[in-house]
């Protein structure tokens, strides 16, 4: 049975290459192999815009740079140089409740 609806019309080597595929997962079929690609569910590597977007302000402001150097965790570098509430220039809040902590004390740590 053809779930896919593109599996090639030559006998595969295994009865399993063919099969449903959810949305999320992209296909492509090439003579008898089956790959599949998952979508980067990710921002630039970053776990959303957030954290992409703070890590971006500290690495690429040299202000910003040299103080989080001086820090001991990203809390700590926003606890000592903003105020509550306080937001980059792009809109996203030093403090914002969505920023993955532990990937940007992983940033500051290769500072």
């Amino acid at each position: 049975m053809n779930q896919l609806g593109n599996c090639p019309p030559f006998p595969l080597k295994s009865p399993i290459l063919c099969h449903t595929i959810s949305m999320e997962n992209k296909a492509t079929m090439t003579n008898s192999t089956f790959q599949t690609t998952i979508e980067d569910t990710t921002y630039n590597g970053w776990e959303n815009y957030e954290t992409w977007n703070v890590s971006l302000w500290i690495q690429n402001d040299e202000g910003l740079y040299n103080l989080a150097r001086r820090s001991y965790s990203y809390q700590d570098f926003v606890r000592r140089n903003f105020e509550e509430g306080a937001t980059t220039l792009d809109g996203v809040k030093w403090d914002d409740v969505n920023l993955n902590l532990v990937e940007l004390d992983e940033m500051l740590e290769e500072l």
